[in-house]
């Protein structure tokens, strides 16, 4: 089994564990399950919204009674799950090994992620939020570290079942993010949870109040006024011939998509979730529809699966 130091040292890497994820009966079932536990204030909470990222379904402090009942949920064509299950279950986390039993005999593939902190980091987090630790009531008298220490007692025997322990000591939300990703998400794409939405729009109707990157095709060659193109759109092969004959065209669009190819990677490395990009012509018809349409045949060749909007197509 890993342990918490181990992987402290080496926080970016993928923890080594003794114990490999079960995978029962002659097929393993198509959902995965990961149960998020460990001590509190070690981040269990946000590992839950990046696990929601990362398009898994999320439920926080569930009875451990009711794993098998959530693994049932849509007869197995939802999401695959993550869950945490903790000390504020109090003593329902003694029916957690029985409902491992249960989700077995489901042939669920289920992960246990224990997360991990020193006491140091803890005691600031608790005093940084100015939340009670669950177990207060114990030791109102005390303060917050003999509530820690309890805690631990409590957690070791699920601490000992976890496949995979992470140390959060010297994490931060965006270092956790991609180490849950590399551990968790078996084969990203290129996308790698970056949402890329192209935009065509007309200047005259106002910019995207949400665009990241904007770009202005109003020197190409425009249809608008040629009397047969007018009324047709960027998406019509008459208007996609007619603006590619302009000789801009061609290495406009070549030096569009070297630059957005070149841009999404950093964009993903710094942990952005959302990308959108706009092209703007004078009304949104022609020459804005034309180029997004362009961009986005390019980057679904790159393996990138880009939404696309026409916003102003039909004014």
């Amino acid at each position: 089994m890993a342990t918490a130091s181990s992987l402290k040292e080496q926080p970016l890497e993928a923890p080594k564990s003794d114990r490999e994820t079960p995978v029962v009966g002659p097929e393993s079932h198509s959902r995965n399950l990961v149960i998020v536990t460990g001590v509190s204030g070690s981040g269990k909470s946000a590992a839950l919204r990046i696990f929601e990222d990362l398009g898994y379904y999320c439920v926080d402090n569930i009875p451990p009674a009711l794993l098998p009942e959530l693994a049932d949920i849509g007869n197995g064509r939802m999401p695959d799950i993550a869950c945490v299950v903790d000390i504020r279950a109090g003593s329902g986390l003694d029916r957690l090994e029985s409902a491992l039993e249960g989700l077995h005999r489901r042939r669920v593939h289920t992960t246990i992620l224990f997360l991990e902190c020193s006491d140091p980091i803890l005691i600031n987090r608790f005093k940084e939020t100015r939340r009670k630790h669950p177990l207060h009531h114990e030791h109102e008298s005390g303060g917050i570290l003999p509530s820690i220490h309890r805690e631990r007692e409590l957690l070791t025997e699920l601490k000992a079942l976890a496949h995979k322990i992470i140390d959060t000591s010297d994490h931060t939300p965006r270092s956790l993010a991609q180490l849950l990703q590399e551990l968790f998400v078996s084969q990203p794409g290129p996308q790698a949870g970056l949402v890329i939405t192209l935009v065509s729009f007309g200047f005259k109707h106002g910019l995207p109040l949400d665009a990241d990157l904007v770009f202005d095709v109003r020197f190409l060659a425009n249809p608008h006024y040629v009397r047969e193109l007018r009324w047709q759109d960027g998406q019509q092969s008459g208007v996609v011939e007619y603006i590619r004959r302009d000789p801009l065209t061609q290495p406009f669009l070549e030096r569009l998509c070297d630059l957005v190819q070149f841009s999404i990677p950093p964009y993903i490395q710094e942990g952005k979730a959302y990308l959108t990009i706009a092209i703007g012509c004078t009304g949104g018809r022609h020459r804005s529809v034309m180029v997004t349409e362009e961009l986005a045949g390019f980057l679904r060749c790159e393996g990138y699966q880009p939404l696309v909007q026409h916003r102003d197509i039909k004014r």
